[in-house]
């Protein structure tokens, strides 16, 4: 079994999937930081391909960086400025060659994260 990164972005304010917003991934290594790419998701609130696919996957430390100020912005849920979240960074760790799901549950106040399945 090969191990793979995957995501899904829920608007929990609006009640339905954060389509068009930008998530980078950076693969950590002591003190580097390395960007790896960048995709946004769809109108399901996740990305075409997989963030991190089999062929590409080692176990170690990753950071995903969701854009939701711009995402936010554009839906025009309680806009503020400067807005209270803007870019929300999750530095998490995979240790098996299996399936990880870092899901984000988003609302102009607040988040949520979890390892999904």
């Amino acid at each position: 079994m090969s191990g793979y990164l995957t995501t899904h972005v829920l608007d929990t304010a609006r009640g339905c999937p954060a389509e068009g917003l930008s998530i980078e991934l950076y693969r950590i290594d002591g003190t580097e930081r390395t960007h790896l790419k960048t995709l946004v998701t769809n109108d399901d609130g996740r990305t075409d391909a997989q963030i991190l696919p089999s062929a590409e996957f080692r176990t170690g430390s990753y950071e995903l960086v969701f854009h939701a100020g711009d995402y936010l912005d554009r839906t025009g849920v309680a806009p503020e400025n400067p807005r209270f979240l803007d870019v929300i960074p999750l530095r998490f760790g995979m240790s098996e060659e299996v399936h990880y799901h870092v899901p984000l549950l988003l609302s102009p106040f607040g988040y949520s994260t979890y390892r999904g399945s």
